[in-house]
């Protein structure tokens, strides 16, 4: 069986082979070209290696590179920081065996947290290291909806996102880069465990049903994101772009608070204001109505 850690690895090698040109690293393209990318032989050169040695990264097979080839291949794939320590990861993790047993329990969020998110008055989410909500406040509510709309299997960030009866979402102008930040957070949990069944129910789901993930999936982009923007698009306030942070939780590595601020007086912290309003006021409606 192909170590999944190896199999990872050589998919991500190939992915960044294919996204170089020959001109980006000064090779002549000469003659017909059966692949866009470098060829393998190519890349192999410019990393000093033989060609059967890289070809058997690529597939996967049994081969356990030394730092030395793996800071080679990092040189002539022209990899960012980011996408270095990524191939170290996946590297390292295949010189390993696989462990006997994984421990894949439930993700939980600490009381003392759940407190915090209730007082915060601005939106926050808890996230789960596969990009499940496990929890969020009533700010989040008036960007995201509430939480008991959603089976609980089905609050996930990227699950949500390639979700089509999640109206306007795709007309927002940056989508695409959006989905990708979340494809990336994705690649990296995926980096410290392959074969984690809900990484894996995720992945293939949106394989077999979106041709986009499809397609962001395969550049094998890595993102260990920390910060960025988002639109979020409200029906009855319109667009609203907001910052947004990440907090590692107390404890073992896994979930991370997730937090949306606007610059205060801004027009966007005028929106978020007016989207928090509405929603309290459809809250209070609501609980009249049942009680």
């Amino acid at each position: 069986m192909t170590h999944p850690y190896a199999r990872e690895l050589g998919d991500f090698l190939r992915a960044r082979r294919n996204r170089l040109r020959p001109h980006d690293v000064g090779l002549e393209p000469g003659g017909r070209r059966k692949v866009t990318g470098l060829r393998r032989e190519e890349l192999a050169l410019l990393a000093g290696l033989s060609t059967d040695y890289y070809q058997r990264m690529e597939q996967g097979r049994e081969v356990r590179p030394s730092d030395d080839v793996l800071d080679a291949l990092a040189g002539a794939l022209g990899l960012d920081d980011e996408e270095r320590r990524h191939l170290f990861t996946l590297a390292r993790a295949a010189r390993r065996p696989l462990p006997a047993a994984v421990d894949h329990g439930p993700e939980r969020v600490p009381d003392s947290t759940r407190r915090l998110l209730r007082v915060m008055d601005t939106p926050a989410v808890v996230l789960g290291r596969h990009l499940d909500v496990l929890a969020w406040n009533p700010m989040a509510e008036a960007l995201l909806g509430c939480p008991d709309d959603y089976p609980p299997h089905r609050l996930n960030m990227l699950l949500l996102l390639f979700d089509d009866t999640l109206t306007g979402e795709r007309s927002c102008p940056d989508w695409e880069r959006q989905a990708l930040e979340c494809i990336g957070m994705m690649r990296a949990a995926v980096a410290t465990d392959p074969t984690h069944p809900r990484a894996t129910a995720i992945v293939g789901e949106l394989s077999i049903r979106s041709a986009e993930f499809r397609r962001l999936w395969a550049r094998h982009d890595v993102r260990a994101s920390v910060s960025g923007t988002k639109t979020f698009r409200v029906p009855e306030v319109g667009d609203i772009v907001l910052d947004w942070d990440t907090y590692p939780l107390p404890g073992r590595p896994g979930p991370v608070m997730l937090v949306y601020t606007a610059e205060p007086g801004s027009a966007d912290a005028d929106r978020l204001q007016l989207a928090a309003s509405l929603r309290a006021t459809r809250s209070a409606l609501a609980d009249e109505h049942f009680s």
